[in-house]
């Protein structure tokens, strides 16, 4: 764990946590991202008019999605991420790479090309002004039919010598649902592609071995993608079936 004052070796400055917070290197962010696409999300029962108690039939929901960030981004993300795209540029990857940042609720998201996200990564983990050492989390996501790339690779990474956290992401379409595993480069990124795989459908190329992990070996579709089929499988219990889901919270 980094001391309170850390130095950064690109630029040799160091500040103290009371330096940064008088200086306005403090995070901001603590309000979410002004809203640019808003849909309703049902519950998710979808059941409505029934006796329902639980309050899940009338849920809704609006889901949003952050703009792109503009500079300055504030707190610590401007010296970042001119740190950043120094580092792409000393290692020959192109500054386009990044194709869009969002800042929101505090946190910092780097839209990036799944082409270049492995040479990435590995710059965000062996630069010594930026130190990532360890990918916590990778994440899929299904946006549904209102997002044209609607399939997104989200990858957690954490700075241990820095204290920082940020998040590169990829989309892609259900078509060509392809990106380059980060196995080589984060180990511990091995059985979250798994689970990225088995849920939602994203093939991780390059992946050391790429099978299911929750569900069985020969179970057909992705559960947690949107256009998985909510029927369920039939279940007999001493002769009795469950039903369909969304009749399943219907009282007499």
């Amino acid at each position: 764990m980094a001391d309170e004052d850390t130095q950064n070796p690109r630029t040799g400055g160091e500040n103290s946590s009371a330096e940064r917070a008088e200086s306005g290197l403090e995070p901001w962010g603590s309000e979410p991202a002004r809203v640019v696409a808003g849909h309703e999300r049902r519950g998710m029962f979808g059941v409505s008019g029934s006796g329902d108690t639980s309050g899940y039939g009338g849920l809704r929901l609006p889901a949003y999605t952050p703009p792109p960030a503009e500079r300055p981004y504030g707190g610590w993300f401007d010296d970042f991420a001119d740190e950043f795209y120094a580092a792409l540029g000393e290692n020959g990857i192109p500054a386009e790479a990044v194709l869009q940042v969002t800042v929101d609720r505090g946190e910092i998201t780097f839209y990036v090309d799944r082409d270049h996200l492995v040479a990435m990564c590995r710059v965000l983990r062996d630069d010594e002004g930026l130190r990532f050492e360890m990918c916590s989390s990778v994440s899929g996501v299904d946006y549904g039919e209102d997002v044209p790339q609607r399939l997104h690779s989200v990858y957690h990474l954490l700075s241990m010598t820095y204290r920082r956290r940020i998040r590169l992401e990829v989309t892609m379409d259900v078509d060509d649902p392809h990106v380059p595993s980060i196995v080589e480069v984060y180990p511990t990124a091995d059985w979250h592609e798994r689970e990225a795989y088995d849920m939602f459908g994203i093939v991780y190329d390059g992946h050391p071995a790429l099978t299911r992990i929750l569900m069985p070996d020969d179970w057909e579709g992705h559960p947690q993608r949107k256009d998985y089929p909510l029927g369920g499988i039939p279940v007999e219990y001493k002769g009795a079936e469950i039903p369909p889901p969304e009749t399943r919270r219907s009282y007499s």
